[in-house]
């Protein structure tokens, strides 16, 4: 059988057609047409498909991953602040794309998930049961990142909003929404890695540290609009086939060089305001406060046979303290282990109702009053100590995470019960309803502590303190409400001079916690213009000023004879921590007013129903699109 070469000729349409074989039936070798098309015509489909089709998923991931890790980097213990305007946008390059790549918001919650689980880990170093309680905050925050490509690409692809603009609105409105949700959390927000520009988070006294999260993504969605489309196609973030739409991404025009200049216009308004309203600064000294620093881990607090210890060590700091003639001595939080009990009135008879495992003469013991007073008057000086209250409910004993403040004229002068509690660490949520979750909690099924039921100020000869115990201070909307006046049952107290935060970091053995944890709360001294002091078990304990500082103070006391006497190590650069130390500062009083405390999250609030529109918009058209296909 002679066989005769097939040949290709060309259509009208340029495409290479298959001429076909004249033998009746074809080789094996030759392939057969399909639908009545010519097989050339098979083949440019397939290459015009490939062409076409959504970019592979490498390069998502591998954006995804760099922006982890340089977020990472830009938080402690690198703290490497610099990066946090960087970070984001390997990630908002996939924002920027036209088409989604393969795997897009698989890639984009493994680098969020990447980020958390690293930046996290300290959780895990409280109690082996914090585990579980890491990797599942982890898994929420995570969750974030995806949500702001996808909400960013939107606005960006649907309603046409240029990138700088609908990235920051976004991700602040996220940040808000991350504040509120299960119990909240304020820690890593993007602007916090600029704490030690100190200039540029001042805008925090009128936008709260949003502002600071929506001027460095502004920056960092500036930047990914001018970076060149070659860039995104050595990233693997194009199709084989660039469309007309992927290839005026390489266009730097006018509209970029507008964006670019209202950017760096807006930004360098921010940095003005950051100088004037610190040129504004006038402190004045305040009350000479001494702040007790023992270095005890969490777990021996819960011994009685350590309490003496305790209450010796902290005994032996504050003699080193008062010689300094401070007028306000703190201790940190539960640091006072003998409980205070309050009968609140209640006759015995109700006593042994509400509390019968309690003996009655223990409601009536005076030693504990006598103990603080006694502390008080000898070293001439107010006390703020952390310790637990038990009061006689109506019905129930209740049991406080309290600060009590003690006069030496009068004794205890009253107290303040924590509001903002902290799941699975001092209450347990849902108990009743899913009572397994106690595995989670390092505590029998019996622990738990009431929350607070509204602010306190403690007044000493000229000065009114605000406390808050613990991570209260890294919540913003709790912090201004309680310098709002009427925040107390005092209605004729004076404005708050100073924030008292007192704090057991020792869970957390010296981890990037108490890094983290002093650098959120000091933009809460910005926000309300209010300077703190901070008195931590292991550290770091700290005075801040109204701008934000983290101030060396005039003394510091190392009681471990390491020969340290700077709050920062000058070798390192790090603040010290996980030692017995005394910090005795004046405080340094600030006159300015804040507009973040007269109008609160107006900001991130408009941010945040932004990004609710957008998300409401969104599932309209989801559920249009799939109407139009049913029909």
């Amino acid at each position: 059988m002679s066989l005769t070469t097939s040949t290709f000729e060309q259509s009208s349409s340029d495409e290479p057609v298959l001429e076909p074989h004249p033998v009746s039936e074809p080789l094996p070798s030759q392939p057969k047409e399909q639908n009545n098309q010519p097989l050339g015509e098979d083949v440019q489909n397939i290459i015009n498909t490939a062409r076409t089709s959504p970019a592979p998923a490498r390069g998502a991931f591998f954006v995804s991953f760099l922006s982890a890790v340089l977020m990472w980097a830009s938080f402690t213990p690198v703290d490497f602040g610099p990066l946090g305007w960087v970070c984001l946008i390997p990630l908002l390059l996939l924002v920027r794309i036209p088409r989604r790549t393969r795997l897009m918001y698989t890639a984009i919650y493994s680098g969020g998930l990447l980020f958390t689980v690293a930046a996290f880990q300290w959780m895990r170093l409280g109690h082996p049961t914090m585990y579980v309680a890491w990797i599942a905050l982890a898994i929420y925050v995570a969750c974030y990142f995806p949500l702001f490509v996808m909400l960013s690409r939107i606005a960006v692809h649907q309603f046409r909003i240029p990138l700088p603009a609908a990235a920051p609105v976004v991700w602040v409105g996220l940040e808000y929404i991350r504040a509120y949700l299960l119990t909240g959390f304020s820690w890593y927000y993007i602007g916090h890695t600029q704490y030690r520009w100190i200039e540029m988070i001042q805008i925090s006294d009128l936008t709260g540290a949003y502002g600071v999260s929506f001027i460095v993504v502004m920056m960092a969605a500036c930047f990914a609009c001018l970076l060149p489309n070659s860039l995104l196609i050595r990233l693997k973030l194009f199709p084989m086939k660039l469309t007309e739409e992927d290839q005026k991404l390489n266009e730097i025009g006018g509209k970029q060089i507008l964006q670019t200049a209202l950017c760096l216009g807006l930004f360098f308004a921010v940095l003005g305001y950051g100088y004037v309203r610190r040129s504004q600064a006038e402190f004045q000294d305040g009350p000479r406060t001494a702040l007790i620093q023992a270095n005890f881990p969490s777990t021996v607090k819960h011994n009685p046979n350590e309490w003496r210890a305790i209450y010796l060590k902290h005994i032996e700091l504050m003699g080193a303290a008062v010689r300094d003639q401070p007028d306000l001595v703190v201790w940190p939080e539960t640091m006072f282990r003998w409980p205070l009990l309050e009968s609140n009135g209640k006759t015995a008879e109700e006593l042994g109702e509400v509390a019968p495992e309690v003996p009655l003469e223990k409601w009536k013991d005076p030693s504990v009053r006598k103990v603080l007073a006694n502390m008080s008057q000898e070293a001439n000086a107010a006390l703020v100590i952390g310790m637990d209250v038990i009061a006689a409910g109506d019905e129930k004993i209740e049991q406080y995470n309290s600060a009590v403040f003690v006069r030496p004229d009068y004794g205890i002068h009253g107290r303040y019960n924590k509001i903002h509690r902290v799941p699975f660490g001092e209450y347990m949520p849902l108990k009743e309803t899913l009572p397994f979750l106690q595995i989670f909690s390092p505590y029998g099924a019996s622990f738990g502590i009431e929350p607070g039921k509204h602010a306190a100020n403690f007044a000493y000869k000229d000065w009114n303190f605000a406390p808050l115990i613990c991570f209260e201070d890294t919540v913003p909307h709790l912090v201004r409400f309680m310098l709002k006046p009427g925040a107390t049952p005092d209605a004729t107290a004076r404005p708050i001079d100073c924030l008292v935060n007192l704090t057991n970091d020792g869970w957390f053995h010296g981890s990037s916690e108490l890094d983290q944890h002093l650098i959120t709360s000091a933009f809460r001294c910005v926000e309300n213009r209010t300077p703190m002091v901070r008195a931590v078990n292991t550290g770091i304990s700290a005075v801040i000023d109204g701008d934000g500082m983290i101030r060396e103070p005039d003394l510091f006391l190392d009681w471990d004879n390491q020969k340290r006497t700077t709050l920062v190590n000058p070798k390192t650069g790090r603040w010290n921590k996980s030692l017995n130390a005394v910090i005795v500062d004046s405080v340094p009083l600030d006159h300015r007013s804040s507009l973040y405390t007269r109008f609160g999250d107006w900001f991130a609030g408009v941010c945040c129903f932004c990004v609710l529109f957008l998300f409401f918009m969104s599932a309209l058209s989801w559920k249009r699109n799939a109407a139009e296909m049913k029909s």
